[in-house]
């Protein structure tokens, strides 16, 4: 998820007015258990576009990160070196119509087990946006078209039937595509994933037979089933209460998960009931988390910056259990 950021600075600070209103921060606090020894491990440039929007890890814990608005993939290595990896073409209008935001949106990344990369491109325009692919040591290629009055934000991958799951935060919608690309089919059209005011579904994830998506407005966390015959069960809500939430990744205690909640700049642990408790804020170095990831006891946070406007940046921290 990310904010408007327009090529207007004075649009782009109304914006940032209204988010941080609808989104009151949260006081500061240090690392809570089960999360300890947080650093940064790398920054970025804001200057560049390079604002972290999602991550995909590989088995050596190498990070590819989406740069929202840089149009790029980057590679972090472990030690915080960042190399860029792909930059995809701007659109003839610069990207101006991408609903909900006005620039164009480089979006959710996941990794395969033979290391291509598969990710969301939102232009506002018929011919880039859509779902993307990069083998190892080849270009970028669109591999299935989703309309251009949609932002696909939030991708998510199920390697045993090899399909990504997208969620449109605009249109409320998850699609489903295979990833060797081709039509998409609007797996689940529930109303809990539509948006009320400004983004809906958001954050997405395969775990335990079943789609999770988060919803941004709703400040919901949504499972959905995935029926024998590769259809949508009925959307159930798990937790609520998180406005600004954005993605979330599972800690391998059954359905506990870890949450960026970006307006808040908080990353919470959510229960299996529903109760959390705030792991990490601002003190924590904290700048408008947008997703998160884990790579056996570390936990990987990226940050983006949107509304505090400066270091956006790469956080780890230790899981103790």
């Amino acid at each position: 998820m990310l904010k408007k950021l327009s090529v207007s600075a004075a649009a782009a600070g109304a914006l940032a007015a209204a988010i941080a209103a609808a989104f009151s921060p949260a006081a500061a606090s240090a690392a809570s258990a089960p999360l300890s020894d947080t650093r940064i491990a790398a920054h970025f440039d804001l200057a560049k576009g390079q604002t972290p929007e999602n991550v995909a890890l590989s088995p050596d814990g190498r990070a590819y990160v989406t740069f929202a608005k840089g149009r790029q993939i980057a590679e972090i290595s472990p030690t915080g070196t960042v190399r860029i990896v792909a930059t995809l073409p701007e659109p003839a209008d610069g990207g101006i119509d991408t609903p909900a935001l006005g620039f164009p949106l480089t979006a959710g990344i996941v990794r395969a087990h033979d290391g291509t990369l598969y990710f969301l491109y939102a232009t506002g325009t018929p011919d880039l946006t859509g779902v993307w692919r990069l083998r190892p040591g080849g270009a970028p290629q669109r591999i299935a078209a989703l309309p251009a009055d949609g932002l696909p934000n939030g991708l998510a991958l199920d390697a045993r039937t090899h399909t990504l799951y997208v969620a449109d935060s605009v249109r409320g919608t998850i699609w489903s595509v295979p990833t060797r690309g081709g039509t998409p089919t609007a797996w689940s059209t529930a109303a809990e994933l539509a948006p009320a005011g400004f983004l809906g579904a958001n954050g997405l994830k395969v775990h335990n037979g079943a789609v999770w998506a988060t919803n941004l407005d709703k400040g919901t966390v949504l499972r959905i089933p995935i029926l024998r015959n590769g259809t949508a069960g009925h959307i159930q809500t798990r937790a609520t209460g998180m406005p600004g939430i954005d993605d979330i990744a599972f800690t391998g205690h059954g359905n506990q998960l870890l949450a960026a909640l970006d307006g808040p700049n908080e990353v919470v642990l959510v229960q299996p009931d529903g109760s959390r408790s705030t792991v990490l804020t601002s003190a924590d170095g904290l700048q408008n988390p947008t997703s998160i990831a884990l790579h056996g006891r570390t936990v990987y946070v990226l940050n983006a910056g949107w509304l505090t406007g400066k270091d956006p940046n790469l956080i780890l921290a230790h899981r103790t259990k």
